[in-house]
């Protein structure tokens, strides 16, 4: 198939101190027909002089390194000479502040260092780092390019490996709303901008972004001393009350559950769903199956078609449904699929989605407390 470069492969450049790194990492890439290896580089400044001959499409680079740390070469390039860079590092609960740094300064995605140890968790750090460099090209698209171009990969699973299909169509019975979120590249800086500009008395939400392990639990804390709603990553049981978000822990899908008219959210392992653990699809399917019309789906950036599906689902069992909007997503992959697909009954560019949660809040406990 063609690329989002139309037949020319993607150029990645490898920014990490470790040859064995380099080595695995060029492995990976060259065995995607969409990907090729411009160079690999030790260092920084190795990484420097190789840019000056030819610039690459996307940065795949460690933070540790000898000589210039990553983050302050991330920097550099975002102030110089922008050029999407993912991060690639282990996976450390202390290392995952600097992730979010990492972010915040400009980097498209982190994707965790390929695990070697075993078949099963070499094939998913494949496809999380060819996915991620993908995805990462497709920002380098101006408004005249396709950032719409479909990622066609091979058979995914889809939520029934969760979830069994929905069987009847609609919530009736009225409880509190609750707002699901779903979001992968390009998601951290929306979410920061939708939930810095609720109040702190705003629905629940609950919220899939794709994230490696650790990550998201500074994701959540960064969120959470920038935003006047409690921000905490989700752990089993959690209830979901008006004020709080919680975000799906890395590597673990995250499903809405109902007990009478109060909600609380499970966390389950099992396999990718959409190539993805935590899955949007798997949380707006519960979200469907447990609230109905007591919830919306909000579909935000994203490369491919995870949460599509599940947002349509949300919007036949009465749900109210949005997807954002093609000018304010990084990657109009996801949005892109959902408006294909009849999903959303609104689209709508990220600044107004906070209103759009808030109206529909308001709306819902309004006609609540009419019918009752």
């Amino acid at each position: 198939m063609g690329t989002v470069r139309g037949n020319k492969k993607i150029q990645v450049l490898i920014v990490d101190d470790s040859a064995s790194v380099r080595k695995t990492l060029s492995e990976i890439i060259e065995a995607d027909a969409e990907l090729t290896v411009m160079a690999t580089a030790s260092d920084p400044y190795v990484a420097v002089e190789r840019i000056r001959r030819e610039v690459p499409d996307v940065i795949i680079l460690d933070i540790e390194m000898p000589r210039m740390d990553g983050l302050t070469f991330l920097r550099k390039i975002m102030a110089q000479r922008p050029i999407p860079v993912i991060i690639c590092s282990s996976v450390t609960e202390t290392g995952s502040d600097i992730m979010i740094e990492a972010l915040e300064a400009g980097a498209v995605d982190i994707v965790p260092k390929p695990r070697i140890d075993t078949a099963h968790f070499l094939l998913e750090s494949r496809m999380r780092i060819c996915d991620a460099l993908k995805a990462a090209a497709q920002t380098r698209l101006g408004r005249g390019g396709d950032r719409s171009t479909p990622l066609i990969v091979e058979a995914k699973l889809t939520a029934d490996a969760i979830l069994p299909q929905i069987r009847s169509r609609r919530v009736s019975e009225h409880t509190e709303p609750v707002v699901c979120i779903g979001a992968s590249t390009g998601g951290t800086e929306a979410l920061r901008v939708v939930l810095e500009a609720l109040p702190a008395d705003s629905p629940a939400i609950v919220i899939v972004q794709h994230m490696p392990e650790k990550f998201t639990a500074a994701f959540a804390r960064r969120l959470n001393s920038l935003c006047a709603v409690e921000v905490k990553e989700g752990e089993e049981g959690d209830t979901v009350l008006a004020g709080r978000v919680l975000i799906a822990p890395g590597n673990h899908h995250m499903l809405l559950q109902r007990s009478g008219k109060r909600y609380s959210i499970a966390v389950h392992d099992g396999p990718p769903v959409c190539r993805h653990r935590p899955s949007v699809d798997v949380l707006f399917r519960s979200a469907a199956q447990c609230a109905g019309a007591n919830a919306a789906g909000f579909l935000l950036t994203g490369m491919g078609d995870d949460g599509a599906r599940g947002l349509l689902e949300m919007r036949e069992t009465g749900s109210f449904t949005v997807a954002q909007d093609e000018n304010s997503s990084v990657v109009f992959g996801m949005p892109h699929e959902a408006i294909l697909r009849g999903a959303a009954s609104r689209v709508l560019p990220l600044e107004r989605m906070a209103g759009a949660i808030i109206e529909f809040s308001r709306t819902h406990i309004y006609e609540s407390r009419r019918s009752s």
